[in-house]
């Protein structure tokens, strides 16, 4: 069974395009008038947001799940590209927070100026944020999308750089003008993180690396009535988003027929525990029996 999220996905990064758009301006001018580092590299981490809004738009067009002719097992691999996309913009925007902050502490700046309106417009900005990471966190996990919950991440990260930026600006606002550098680095430590985690949580689905435990599956595939031995059990996907699963079954069945439902039944099984999923079953004689479950290292 195949499940198409795309629509959702669109509608979704598009809300969150314009709000995020709206969000870097904001930070870009009240950045401009105080002349605050940390701030500005908190807009510079909101044109990451706006960009990866665009690049998830990208991937998830081409990201469909429906097979054809040039890509026999769908399309979603995209989808997992635009997600390494968005830890590669948040590696660009680290790298620009600490440039930032050296040539600071080396060269000097004139004094942040900041006033009480200026942090209101501020904390705008974080409702703003907070809205459309938990906005995209909850649709991402509705309908299975790794890439809005690639880019709820990185959102959330956005809030804790806010939260940040505001709590440094208020020491300068109250004398502490030393505290706008060194905010900077922790910005840029949040950053990387955020980044590093997208990548780890999307390199599986491209390394075609074990969705499922081979002994779970044949552990349902045994407990059908028919099946003698199960074997050569091979996963990959993500769970929850789309499996793809291939066994090699020896059936207790004098004919084709028989064998055909046996093996008809260990899928269904298996597609009401991992759905959507789709399975290949490679039926063998009782000859071919082995002990060896999954493909091992050598």
């Amino acid at each position: 069974m195949t499940y198409d999220n795309r629509a959702t996905v669109r509608k979704v990064l598009i809300i969150t395009l314009f709000l995020n758009l709206f969000v870097m301006g904001l930070k870009a001018v009240v950045g401009y008038w105080t002349g605050s580092l940390s701030l500005l590299a908190d807009a510079l981490h909101s044109v990451t947001d706006s960009a990866n809004n665009v690049l998830g738009l990208f991937a998830s067009k081409f990201s469909s799940p429906y097979p054809d002719r040039e890509h026999p097992y769908g399309h979603q691999k995209f989808e997992a590209v635009g997600a390494l996309g968005i830890a590669a913009f948040l590696g660009i925007a680290c790298f620009e927070i600490l440039q930032g902050a050296i040539e600071r502490i080396i060269k000097g700046s004139a004094p942040v100026k900041i006033s009480p309106p200026e942090l209101w417009l501020l904390l705008i900005v974080l409702g703003v944020n907070i809205f459309v990471a938990y906005y995209e966190r909850s649709v991402g996990k509705r309908v299975g999308s790794p890439i809005l919950i690639a880019d709820a991440k990185h959102t959330m990260s956005d809030v804790w750089v806010t939260i940040t930026v505001i709590a440094g600006l208020i020491g300068v606002w109250l004398g502490y003008q030393w505290l706008d550098i060194v905010l900077a680095f922790p910005v840029a430590l949040l950053v990387f993180w955020s980044g590093w985690s997208v990548l780890k949580e999307n390199l599986p689905w491209l390394v075609d690396q074990m969705a499922i435990a081979p002994e779970a599956i044949h552990a349902i595939a045994t407990s059908v009535p028919g099946v003698i031995n199960c074997h050569n059990i091979a996963s990959r996907g993500v769970l929850g988003r789309q499996v793809f699963i291939e066994m090699h079954l020896i059936v207790d069945a004098p004919d084709v027929e028989t064998a055909h439902r046996i093996t008809e039944e260990v899928e269904r099984r298996l597609e009401e525990r991992f759905n959507p999923v789709r399975i290949l079953i490679h039926v063998e004689p009782p000859r071919y029996q082995s002990e060896q479950i999954s493909f091992e290292s050598k």
